[in-house]
């Protein structure tokens, strides 16, 4: 377990390692800005959040916990924004926000109802457990460079080790030590696949039942085009894929490849306010001292975290 003390060591571990007080953890220079201010890597949201359901604690925690089925826009916001907020905002908001997350995981714990995978039913769960944290970190960091590969030229070989060093420091932020992580990029993707062929990930009810209501969409008009469901199908490992319930067709699968075919050839042209999202312009507004955002940022702001400005700020 991840206690309020071990955050503050491995926050002691961030600040040692970050870009600077404006700059944030990682700063403009950094493979993870890199990666993270293109609009693309919501191509991949769909399956980080699959991947994680498929944890049977991580399932419970959000069927049990979670507002996502009253308000699963609300739950898409605060996501980013935390996410947006320790990646983009400055050292201060960064960890500020890690506190903040730790705290709302400290009320979340509970028992299975059922079994799943290796797990008996009756067994407890807590989101601050660190093989559940380890696993949603995991799903974020290589979800992001999956997303990124899509559509953009892929990666140096030195850049992946840059970003998976990146990654480290990023964990730190969840209260993940130096050794609860992968040394290297190598032992990552060991790690990774190990999981997804482990008895570890199982679909679960709660998590089958969570996945459906968020992809049915809160309105009609919010459902998750064709494409997309075939997309986010095709990045899940077969077994996954077949215990939500993403049942692939030929249609299917050639609509996934004509829009990404679109995407490729259109996405490198789009201007880039719009390209990147709007939390990285408000961090490049921070580091030129410029306090006032553009209405292009706060609109894009409002698109990713539900706010036009990250809640950037000092612990209170």
């Amino acid at each position: 377990m991840v206690s309020e003390s071990d955050l503050e060591s491995t926050l002691d571990v961030v600040r040692a390692g970050a870009a600077g007080p404006a700059e944030g953890i990682f700063g403009p220079a950094s493979v993870t800005w890199k990666i993270d201010r293109e609009a693309v890597i919501f191509l991949g949201a769909g399956r980080a959040l699959l991947l994680q359901l498929a944890h049977p604690w991580v399932a419970a925690a959000i069927a049990e916990h979670s507002r996502t089925f009253a308000d699963p826009i609300g739950r898409f916001h605060r996501t980013f924004e935390v996410m947006f907020t320790m990646v983009f905002g400055s050292l201060d908001g960064a960890t500020a926000a890690a506190r903040r997350l730790h705290r709302r995981h400290t009320g979340i714990s509970g028992n299975l109802p059922e079994a799943a995978g290796r797990f008996a039913k009756g067994s407890s769960y807590s989101a601050n457990d660190i093989a559940a944290l380890r696993w949603v970190h995991a799903t974020l960091v290589e979800t992001a460079l999956i997303a990124y590969d899509l559509v953009l030229p892929p990666l140096s070989t030195e850049e992946r080790e840059r970003y998976w060093t990146e990654s480290r420091l990023f964990g730190s932020l969840f209260g993940l030590k130096p050794e609860d992580l992968p040394a290297d990029w190598a032992s990552f993707a060991d790690y990774t696949a190990a999981m997804a062929q482990s008895d570890t990930l199982s679909v679960s009810p709660a998590a089958r039942d969570v996945a459906q209501q968020i992809f049915a969409g809160a309105r009609p008009w919010l459902r998750p085009p064709r494409w997309y469901l075939a997309l986010t199908a095709q990045m899940l490992p077969e077994h996954l894929r077949t215990g939500f319930g993403l049942d692939l067709d030929e249609r299917d699968r050639r609509a996934a490849e004509r829009a990404l075919k679109w995407i490729r050839r259109v996405y490198p042209h789009l201007p880039v306010r719009l390209r990147y999202a709007g939390p990285y312009h408000e961090a490049q507004a921070r580091l030129q001292g410029k306090p006032r955002l553009g209405v292009t940022t706060q609109w894009l702001n409002r698109a990713w975290t539900g706010r036009p400005q990250l809640d950037d700020r000092r612990e209170r």
